[in-house]
């Protein structure tokens, strides 16, 4: 006999102020619980988030060896007779000017990590920020031009102003992505790269209607586990 064993995931319902386009709170929005109802896990945001900051290290660091330091093709004296310890080369990692034992050399800091556990992470991370009130949605953002001005008063008028936000942008919405590009402490992110270090990085995340993800989004992998006991 066999028996599928299920793990039932508990989801939170949570809810995002409405805010309009000056940064007035007109009402909430309910979010999605397959995308921000998880309860955080932090191993599990550790190791991408890890991962993803290894991934970006450029890992062009470089070193010499001995075979690769111009020179010392000589002895540079006699090997006995001279009271001195025996030498072959002056290129030798103990000589000054010589190559560098056990140097770094160029290679790649990148970490194999399933693209299931990367989803996961990110709704982790989500359900962490809804879970603290830190998701709001913007209702739509109507600038006729941009003008930065437009960005500081929209985050006053929300109470904003001091707190590091992470604000995700259609990149073609021009004048929203230039209206609030020269702040501080606010940090543009296109919806499809949306990802774990960003949003653990911000106090508040901030989604119009046209970007907030899980809308359509009615069943989840990211905490799927089914296990078969025979």
């Amino acid at each position: 006999m066999s028996a599928e064993v299920v793990r039932v995931i508990e989801l939170n319902q949570y809810v995002a102020a409405l805010l309009d386009h000056n940064g007035n709170r007109i009402g909430e929005v309910e979010l999605n619980p397959t995308v921000f109802g998880y309860t955080p896990n932090v191993s599990l945001l550790h190791q991408v988030v890890t991962a993803q900051l290894a991934a970006a290290r450029s890992g062009t660091q470089s070193t010499k060896t001995r075979a690769e330091v111009r020179g010392g093709g000589r002895k540079p004296f006699r090997q006995k007779g001279t009271g001195r310890a025996r030498q072959g080369s002056i290129r030798a990692p103990h000589w000054a000017g010589g190559g560098v034992a056990l140097g770094p050399k160029p290679r790649s800091y990148e970490q194999r990590t399933p693209k299931k556990m990367k989803r996961a992470a990110l709704y982790h991370a989500l359900s962490d920020r809804a879970a603290n009130d830190a998701i709001v949605v913007v209702e739509s953002f109507e600038y006729e031009t941009p003008k930065t001005k437009s960005g500081i008063a929209f985050l006053s008028n929300a109470g904003l102003s001091n707190k590091k936000v992470l604000l995700v942008v259609d990149p073609f919405e021009y004048n929203l992505v230039r209206t609030f590009s020269n702040l501080p402490l606010v940090r543009l992110i296109d919806e499809a790269e949306l990802n774990p270090y960003d949003i653990l990085w911000s106090d508040v995340v901030i989604f119009d209607k046209s970007t907030l993800i899980g809308e359509a989004d009615s069943s989840s992998d990211a905490d799927d586990e089914v296990a078969t006991e025979g």
